[in-house]
Formats: C-alpha cells, sequence, structure tokens
C-alpha cells in the first residue's frame, strides 16, 4: 500500500511537470528584436528557452513611443492611436516568460496583455499544427503599459522600432543607466 501511495504521487509530480513545460507566444517590438540591443537576452539558455516564430504586425493601432531618459520603446495601451506596429514573434517557454516580465518589471512598468496581430511571414515550427499564411490572424502576449507619463502620448509614434533609427534616440543599455 506505501509503494501504490508513492507512484500514485509520482505519476500526479509527472503530470504537474510536464504541463510547466507550455509554450507561450510573446510579441516584441523593440529591444528585444533581431539587430536590436537586448535580442541577446532570448537565447541567453540561463534566461529559458525562445525561438523565433515570424514577424507580423498588430490588427490595432498602437502608439509606439520612445520615451523617458534612457531613451526606451514603449508600447502604449491606446488601442485606436497610432500604428499598426511591426514586429516578432517567438514561442517562449515558462523560465523564459518570467525572465521576461522581470526584465520588462511588471506590473509597474510594463503590463503582459494579450494582442491580435497579423502574420507577415512565418517561419518557425508549427508543432503539427498547419502553417498560418501571410495575413493570418493569430495572438501573442506583448508588453505594454498603462503607466506612462502624461505627455507621452504626444510624442512621435512609429509603426517600427530601430535603436538606431533615424528619430536620433540613442537607447541607454542597462549595464549604462545610473
Amino acid at each position: 500500500m506505501h509503494l501504490q501511495r508513492l507512484f500514485s504521487s509520482y505519476k500526479v509530480f509527472s503530470v504537474t511537470s510536464l504541463s510547466s513545460s507550455v509554450m507561450t507566444h510573446v510579441f516584441v517590438y523593440g529591444t528585444l528584436k533581431k539587430g536590436q540591443p537586448n535580442n541577446f537576452r532570448m537565447f541567453e539558455s540561463s534566461n529559458g528557452k525562445a525561438e523565433f516564430l515570424a514577424s507580423a504586425f498588430t490588427t490595432q493601432k498602437y502608439p509606439l513611443v520612445i520615451a523617458g531618459k534612457y531613451n526606451i520603446p514603449f508600447l502604449l495601451n491606446l488601442p485606436g492611436d497610432g500604428h499598426r506596429v511591426h514586429g516578432e514573434i517567438y514561442k517562449v517557454d515558462d523560465q523564459m516568460l518570467k525572465f521576461l516580465d522581470d526584465f520588462e518589471s511588471i506590473p509597474t512598468m510594463y503590463q503582459r496583455t494579450l494582442v491580435k496581430l497579423e502574420v507577415k511571414e512565418w517561419t518557425g515550427k508549427t508543432d503539427g499544427e498547419e502553417r498560418p499564411t501571410p495575413g493570418s490572424i493569430t495572438e501573442a502576449y506583448v508588453y505594454n503599459t498603462t503607466t506612462y507619463q502624461p505627455d507621452w502620448p504626444s510624442l512621435p509614434s512609429f509603426e517600427s522600432y530601430d535603436s538606431n533609427g533615424d528619430h536620433g534616440l540613442s537607447y541607454v543599455n542597462r549595464e549604462a543607466r545610473d
């Protein structure tokens, strides 16, 4: 009887550990995109696992602004204003999702919300599902903010962020901040 209880506990633990390896889709639009200053963080194994899936853009318009003394890109949670924002969809594990939540200072600086996206090009694996085609709609979590300064909605809005863009606002890496 004791061995049977122990085995039952093991089976429950196995199911729980399997369910914790669920992959989540995250849409990045700023410094975490390919070619941007923080993209390397998506591939540091100590942060978890991330796999690039697709390029996409939001189905709704949002203001993407560069703000604060460190010139950080922020997606303001003001649907209907701004532009359809271009970015990338990644599939991340729970460990990477926790890292990203910490990196994005959830919930004080950013909040993680679900957003609808239009696929531009899907290159990632689909785990046996049909590959989304250009123009198809999917969902992913995005780090946007409702905790912004009153003047931020009046800042210039961008449809795509590039830390070296012609906006002239140099992003300050975390390691260089005071």
